[in-house]
């Protein structure tokens, strides 16, 4: 992370400390990409869609589903953090993400682990520059199936809807944001991590089973992912931290694989 991240991080980590994530004592705050190449990141795997890369469309909408992953702790005595989402903006803009883009609304689902080996699960929404927002009052557990909506309802309003399709329920949230409708993705995140004593650290990961999106979608329209559009996330050190699969047979869903160089494909939904 460079310093002008980690500084404008700190600004914000008393906004961030008061709404915290599932892991107690600390705030959680998720990214737009941090490019390694075309097809790798520091804090993202998954899929991106850009607005030239796709022609120069513009994205008013996306959506898709997820199952929960299960996270337990990767290395002991230590409390890792992952996050699963959709949004729109933040991503590459062009097929060899050489522009990027700062603006990005987004949901998902938080599995962290603590410091003890204890599994935490939460659901949240973040508009950037503003810190994350846990969902109250949605219980969320490993397993579950979750599905996101976020869509531009009028001019620079939007509405996101976060379903809980194991429990039946669903949180709806309007709120207002300017967005350059660049990109949309489904992504697996390292977050940005700010304790109680205002220290900034990214991640890390812990293990997560499989993580399968699917029926996702833009525009009202099924995605049709392409393998062009796959981003790994890497370490420092260029080590695979979470791989994404080639997309399923109907182009709309994938797997993302946790330590792994390599992931299966799912089957068609």
């Amino acid at each position: 992370m460079n310093g002008s991240m980690i500084g404008r991080l700190c600004g914000v980590a008393l906004l961030v400390l008061s709404a915290t994530g599932p892991s107690s004592g600390v705030g959680l705050f998720h990214r737009p990409i941090v490019r390694v190449g075309a097809n790798q990141s520091n804090n993202w795997s998954g899929y991106n869609q850009g607005s030239l890369e796709r022609g120069g469309v513009q994205f008013h909408s996306v959506s898709g589903t997820w199952t929960v992953p299960t996270a337990t702790q990767h290395t002991p005595g230590e409390a890792e953090f992952s996050a699963s989402w959709l949004g729109i903006g933040g991503g590459c803009v062009d097929a060899n993400c050489m522009v990027t883009d700062a603006t990005l609304i987004q949901a998902g689902t938080e599995q962290d682990v603590d410091a003890a080996g204890h599994a935490s699960y939460g659901a949240w929404w973040e508009i950037i520059p503003e810190p994350s927002t846990p969902i109250a009052n949605f219980p969320v557990n490993a397993g579950n199936v979750i599905h996101v909506d976020i869509t531009e309802t009028s001019v620079g309003l939007w509405s996101i809807t976060v379903q809980n399709q194991t429990t039946g329920q669903t949180f709806k949230q309007s709120t207002p944001y300017t967005s350059s409708y660049a990109t949309a993705e489904w992504i697996e995140e390292t977050p940005v991590v700010i304790d109680n004593s205002g220290r900034v650290t990214v991640g890390p990961m812990p293990r997560l089973s499989t993580v399968d999106f699917d029926l996702s979608a833009t525009n009202g329209k099924p995605a049709g992912l392409k393998p062009s559009e796959e981003i790994q996330l890497i370490d420092s050190k260029g080590a695979p931290l979470a791989t994404p699969s080639a997309p399923d047979p109907d182009t709309d869903g994938f797997n993302v694989c946790a330590f792994a160089s390599a992931c299966a494909a799912p089957p068609s939904s």
